[in-house]
């Protein structure tokens, strides 16, 4: 039987977001020809998200101050594509994991590719929380929001809300009012105390801080922090108004057509879980996320990097790309940098990170005291009672839970409601949310046509 080493090794790295990106240039620098995958056109990934050809935008308006950034990013990765560095699978999704083998859906149909090394960069997604009458059209989360703008240069509404916490809240709102948007109110439900706990521990990159409260600054009157959230009331056409409380009780309730949700993020887990990484609950973050170490190992020759492992932003997925691919390249016994800079450098974005979710934290309370009416999967129109009355039925058990009262079984897979699930889970049964342990994986990831499934590539 031939043994596979070194040179001859095929690595494939899903995801062109900035920890793809330097994963791929790292590996290339080393001799090697890596397999790219991503779900976009071209690569860049969400914080870098190109527009199509022809779209009038410069880049400064579309990434503001990492303008630079993104159009040296999207540089290196087309001169990698244009000299075959690297075999890049555009608008392809891997929608199952095993036996070393990924499923991929490709434009042309399905094709399995094999991988001696796995280097997964799947970025995160926006974490949200239900209120009651989210599950109206025209509410929209965070992302979707930034993407539409960035993409499209389309503003969803034309008297938009944005609520939740995070400096996702600040940047999209800066960025639609920079567009010429209509936002009614930028509504953060957590406090100044909150933020002011945690500013010292983000003083370790005093840059961004700053330039967040230069953003912050430019919101004026229209952002309220320390609310709560009670209500999106809507008509046929959509939101019509959305009801909060100040941090001092007193009800308001604003007018819009559009209404913007997010709490910070979500890490991409579901390759990794199907690739047999182990988790842990992180207190910090509130949700679990992949066991690795400090390079990104994470077992059984995969490797993760980027937000999908820990959320420390654009800069940080940079770091850890290359770490990542520093690890495989050690792992293969191949020469490769030096990465103790690279690891001062990410321990110092660890420590920003930790203290922002102390600024800006998950707001546990406000989903476990939601009505019983609300409904909680959005796929699946499951309400807060019916997980309560499958914890009941069933016990505090998340899978269990999610037997009975199919939350997650829907087109989102879990992704929108698991860690809003999990408080209701934990209130009900007085436990810590860890314990009601995590929603299993399942594939296929997405979802997919199934005659598009059929057809080999």
């Amino acid at each position: 039987m031939a043994v596979v080493t070194g040179l001859n090794e095929r690595i494939v790295i899903v995801g062109a977001g900035p920890a793809g990106i330097r994963a791929a240039e790292t590996l290339v620098a080393a001799g090697l020809k890596p397999v790219v995958i991503d779900e976009g056109i071209r690569a860049g990934g969400q914080i870098y998200r190109r527009p199509p050809d022809g779209f009038v935008r410069k880049p400064v308006e579309l990434y503001g101050s990492e303008a630079r950034k993104a159009v040296g990013l999207h540089g290196v990765f087309d001169g990698m594509v244009a000299s075959d560095d690297i075999e890049f699978l555009p608008q392809s999704s891997v929608l199952s994991c095993a036996g070393r083998v990924l499923y991929v859906l490709t434009p042309m149909g399905r094709r399995e590719i094999g991988y001696d090394r796995l280097i997964l960069a799947m970025g995160a997604m926006d974490r949200v929380a239900p209120v009651p009458g989210w599950q109206a059209p025209g509410v929209y989360s965070l992302g979707a929001t930034q993407i539409a703008l960035k993409a499209q240069g389309v503003a969803l509404g034309k008297n938009i809300v944005l609520a939740g916490s995070g400096p996702l809240l600040t940047l999209v709102a800066y960025q639609l009012l920079k567009a010429g948007a209509g936002v009614a109110a930028v509504l953060d439900t957590s406090g100044m105390r909150n933020q002011l706990a945690g500013l010292p521990g983000m003083m370790s990159r005093p840059a961004l801080v700053l330039r967040g409260l230069v953003m912050r600054a430019n919101l004026g009157r229209l952002y309220r922090a320390g609310v709560t959230i009670t209500g999106i009331d809507s008509d046929d056409s959509g939101p019509v108004s959305l009801r909060w409380s100040d941090a001092g009780g007193k009800s308001y309730r604003t007018a819009c057509d559009m209404v913007g949700l997010g709490w910070h993020l979500r890490a991409e887990t579901q390759l990794a879980a199907l690739a047999g990484c182990q988790f842990d609950y992180d207190r910090d973050w509130a949700q679990w996320l992949p066991r690795a170490d400090r390079m990104g190992r994470a077992g059984d020759n995969v490797y993760l990097a980027g937000d999908g492992l820990r959320i420390l932003g654009a800069d940080g997925a940079e770091l850890a790309g290359r770490l990542a691919a520093n690890a495989c390249l050690s792992d293969m016994r191949l020469t490769r940098a030096d990465s103790t800079e690279d690891l001062r450098h990410l321990a110092r974005y660890e420590r920003f990170a930790r203290a922002m979710t102390r600024a800006f934290p998950w707001p546990a309370q406000m989903i476990r005291q939601l009505d019983d009416e609300t409904i909680v999967c959005r796929c699946e129109s499951v309400t807060a009672a019916q997980l309560r009355e499958g914890v009941t039925l069933g016990g505090a058990d998340a899978n269990r839970v999610k037997s009975l009262a199919r939350v997650g079984m829907g087109r989102c897979q879990g992704r929108c409601c698991q860690l809003a699930a999990a408080e209701i889970i934990a209130e009900s049964a007085a436990i810590d949310p860890a314990e009601a342990g995590r929603f299993r994986d399942q594939a296929p990831v997405r979802p997919l046509p199934v005659a598009a499934w059929t057809r080999d590539a």
